[in-house]
């Protein structure tokens, strides 16, 4: 059986940001997501989720510069989770998405609603 790290997100942009390492262009940004069930009183229970994505540029990718906040997007890839020590000697760790394929959804499908179960 073969290892798998995969995650799908659809959601709304909340900062992107485009650098330069070494002739390789790179977009940072963040996406948003919400799943929203009832609570035991029958209560909306929203939990919204923020990742941050890193996507590098190639033939699978949006022109960068067209990613900005508030556009819906689709995004493919796998979770790479860091680690490493503050000033303060402490031990931390941070989730990122590590983008294969990025998708900007239309604007005519940009009104679409969160996931809900209800």
């Amino acid at each position: 059986m073969e290892f798998l790290n995969r995650i799908e997100l659809r959601g709304v942009v909340g900062r992107a940001e485009v650098n330069t390492f070494n002739d390789s262009r790179v977009c940072n940004f963040s996406v948003v997501t919400e799943y929203s069930t009832r609570d035991r009183d029958g209560n909306p229970d929203i939990d919204v989720a923020w990742f941050n994505v890193s996507a590098w540029q190639s033939s699978s990718m949006p022109d960068f510069y067209e990613i900005q906040k508030g556009m819906w997007v689709e995004v493919t890839g796998r979770i790479r989770i860091r680690r490493y020590t503050t000033q303060d000697n402490e031990e931390r760790s941070v989730m990122d998405v590590l983008a294969r394929t990025v998708k900007i959804v239309p604007r005519e499908e940009d009104r679409l609603q969160p996931q809900r179960d209800w």
